[in-house]
């Protein structure tokens, strides 16, 4: 490939938020740099920003330690496509996001192949899986970012540059947020109790929470009969929604990200698997309840791995139990039915929201944006003279 003044960055990840942090990464690149090119693999935020995609970012998208083993040859086929792509085009820097799964093993490749900078973004969660991985990966990168203010210190201990760089939540354009918006744009009641569902954004996780999060709607409902659920969910989960609810309790969807927020803060209580929703519903002041269920030999080789207290994230950063959690067997009808009829029932009374009000604080880098200071690190990396 031949070679130009213009630098030439190449973007991994095969997940949806990886699609979105990379597409903001990418925009901010360009006003520091307007020359900028991207390849990689990546969704269509991405591809929107000007990246030319390998192959579809979906295709690296599987989740758990068995659910993957029905993929493995064609994420092998993949990994050792995205390696031959790099070679061939001789990029200036290499950037992964998320995706560990993949994103590591083409790293490992990368290394004996190819000496140019490789950076990821985010980094893994080496407190919550074993502090001993971060000597693992810092063999294979050059520099992480991280989305926690505690995280930067277990890879620098192994010599790996970590920069802090604020999650990248804290860039989402909130809307004007009022409790009522949303209420009056669907027609619901004020006074009507709204449950906001957020059964997972991957069809493994909507296939196994559905079932036990209906079953303790249907349970609510008995005490709260004009209970309303608003499901801001994918397109591609609403017929798995309205099959197993069966028309025995008013649903509202919503896929429009603006709308979506202020559906969050015009509920009473939310009932989500555990993931970066729990900080979304942190950022809208919204009390929640999390429930989360895997695969029971995948939970099983996960909990002998996990050290952190928390699966919750607004619990991680708040150092304690704040948000309920039920997991794995804990996850059950009659659970999430007892810690979220509370929450329904008097909305205005519960302690959750007064703890919400820390996470922002907890997010942020005051130096600036994620995106940009994130850009502005690689940038330095490969412009610095040599």
């Amino acid at each position: 490939m031949i070679k130009t003044n213009s630098p030439l960055i190449y973007i991994v990840t095969g997940e949806a938020s990886g699609d979105l942090l990379g597409s903001r990464l990418m925009k901010a690149l360009k006003k520091l740099c307007p020359d900028i090119r991207f390849e990689g693999v990546g969704g269509t935020l991405m591809c929107q920003e000007g990246l030319r995609t390998l192959f579809p970012a979906q295709d690296l998208s599987v989740m758990g330690l068995l659910e993957i083993l029905p993929h493995l040859a064609k994420l092998s086929k993949r990994l050792h496509q995205t390696e031959k792509d790099i070679l061939k085009k001789e990029p200036d820097l290499v950037l992964t996001i998320d995706s560990p799964g993949f994103n590591f093993r083409l790293a490992r490749l990368l290394k004996k192949d190819l000496h140019i900078p490789l950076f990821h973004y985010t980094a893994p969660s080496v407190w919550a899986w074993k502090p001993g991985r971060a000597r693992k990966i810092s063999k294979l990168y050059d520099h992480l970012f991280a989305l926690f203010k505690f995280e930067p210190p277990y890879f620098e201990k192994e010599n790996l540059p970590c920069t802090f760089i604020g999650h990248p939540l804290i860039e989402e354009k909130l809307p004007q947020i009022s409790p009522n918006t949303f209420r009056r744009l669907k027609g619901v009641p004020q006074e009507a109790p709204l449950l906001c569902l957020l059964p997972g954004s991957r069809q493994g996780e909507v296939t196994h929470l559905l079932p036990y999060f209906a079953n303790s709607v249907f349970l609510l409902q008995k005490n709260l009969p004009d209970l309303t659920l608003v499901c801001p969910t994918l397109p591609a989960f609403k017929k798995d929604i309205e099959t197993v609810f069966q028309g025995r309790i008013p649903l509202l969807f919503t896929n429009d990200k603006q709308e979506k927020y202020l559906a969050m803060a015009a509920s009473n209580a939310a009932l989500a698997a555990s993931g970066t929703v729990s900080l979304e519903l942190a950022l809208t002041k919204t009390p929640m309840v999390i429930g989360y269920r895997l695969n029971p030999l995948t939970y099983f080789i996960i909990k002998k791995l996990v050290k952190a207290p928390y699966a919750c994230l607004v619990n991680i950063l708040l150092k304690e139990k704040a948000v309920p959690e039920y997991l794995q067997n804990q996850c059950t009808p009659e659970n999430l039915y007892n810690a979220l009829l509370p929450l329904l029932q008097n909305p205005l009374e519960n302690q959750i929201r007064q703890r919400l009000d820390e996470i922002p604080l907890l997010l942020k880098n005051e130096l600036g944006d994620p995106s940009y200071l994130a850009a502005k690190t690689i940038l330095g990396y490969i412009q610095k003279p040599l």
